[in-house]
């Protein structure tokens, strides 16, 4: 086995280690970055985003979204992050999802996994064909939902060269786990909690089992009035349109289920694509997470990732950490999305500094 598992780390400790590195730091204090818009396409359609370009890059890191809607140069999105990476010597690259920003296309709150991918290798290509300085070699950093598009990706392109996950997801939907997390922060009783679980479920089932339109309305009565479901924007009914048009998903088999958990699967045979990476991997996870169960990803990649003899997987973990890696409370979506300052977890950046330098991906 060729896998290094450090876990429960001393925030003290790494906040030392953090001040040796420039997190957040000025643009002005990375040597002669030139951040410029990037263009590419895929099936004739344009993708728009941008790259930063550090001198004398040693690597190149495609920056792989999560869940949502995106508005990279609106926000000049990753701001702090791409700053880190440029400071040790990698260009960055990130771009609007179709139909976001200045991308053409419509906007799919639940484009596949697999298309996501396509763009990830079109992007690869076209960093490569430019012979943009620093595409040599060329990484990856991802978040939560990206940790079903990397591996894609990784599995697609043997020269993608390195895979950092951040907050990543094992082989099933999320949704339960979010539910069931994010209730028990709000104060609900077990009870309350079961009971909403199994109207999620058995809301899920009419679905996915052929159900009608009207089944799924009765089964998730109580589930659409309940105040977190209302604050998550998820309590409003569905069309009969739009759930007929999720229902034929499955139908088809675009959409599959894992029958002995009664949860979607996003990529089939999703262990046998971890197990097939033979690339350096850095897993990051913050034990607060309510949004993914990390520990259960953690656990997949050890199995999958940590048994392949050519792989060489990492992975840590921050006690106080949530899904996106802050420094938190609770860890709950409530408390995530009313901060006002977010503070990365302390020893989040020299984590990944220390592993891509310790590879040549990245310098001091």
């Amino acid at each position: 086995m060729n896998d290094r598992i450090l876990t429960r780390l001393s925030a003290g400790l790494l906040g030392i280690l953090l001040s040796l590195y420039p997190w957040g730091q000025a643009r002005s204090e990375v040597p002669e970055l030139v951040t410029e818009r990037y263009e590419f396409e895929l099936g004739g359609q344009r993708l728009v985003g941008l790259l930063d370009r550090p001198t004398r890059p040693m690597a190149t890191v495609i920056i792989v979204h999560g869940y949502g809607e995106t508005r990279v140069l609106e926000q000049n999105a990753w701001f702090a992050l791409r700053s880190f990476f440029a400071g040790l010597g990698l260009n960055v690259l990130l771009w609007d999802k179709p139909g976001c920003g200045e991308s053409d296309g419509e906007f799919d709150i639940n484009q596949s996994v697999a298309s996501s991918a396509e763009e990830v290798l079109a992007a690869a290509r076209s960093l490569r064909r430019r012979a943009i300085p620093g595409s040599e070699v060329i990484g990856l950093w991802g978040i939560s939902r990206a940790g079903w598009i990397a591996p894609l990706a990784m599995q697609a392109d043997p020269d993608l060269a390195f895979w950092i996950s951040v907050s990543g997801t094992d082989d099933r939907e999320n949704a339960r786990y979010l539910l069931e997390q994010n209730w028990r922060i709000e104060g609900r009783s077990e009870e309350e909690i079961g009971m909403l679980l199994d109207e999620w479920q058995q809301g899920f089932d009419t679905v996915w089992q052929g159900g009608s339109y009207r089944d799924y309305l009765a089964a998730t009565r109580r589930l659409r009035e309940d105040p977190f479901m209302q604050f998550m924007g998820w309590a409003e009914a569905v069309s009969e349109a739009g759930f007929l048009a999720y229902q034929s998903k499955f139908e088809d088999g675009t959409f599959l289920v894992d029958r002995d958990s009664g949860l979607q699967v996003y990529v089939p045979k999703f262990r046998a694509v971890l197990s097939s990476i033979d690339r350096p991997v850095l897993a990051l996870f913050g034990e607060k997470d309510t949004n993914v169960d990390w520990r259960s990803t953690a656990s997949l990649y050890h199995e999958t990732l940590g048994e392949n003899p050519a792989a060489e997987l990492t992975i840590i973990s921050f006690p106080d950490a949530d899904h996106n890696l802050h420094i938190a409370e609770t860890g709950g979506i409530r408390e995530m999305q009313s901060r006002a300052d977010s503070r990365y977890a302390p020893g989040f950046a020299q984590a990944m500094g220390d592993w891509l330098i310790a590879r040549g991906f990245g310098r001091r």
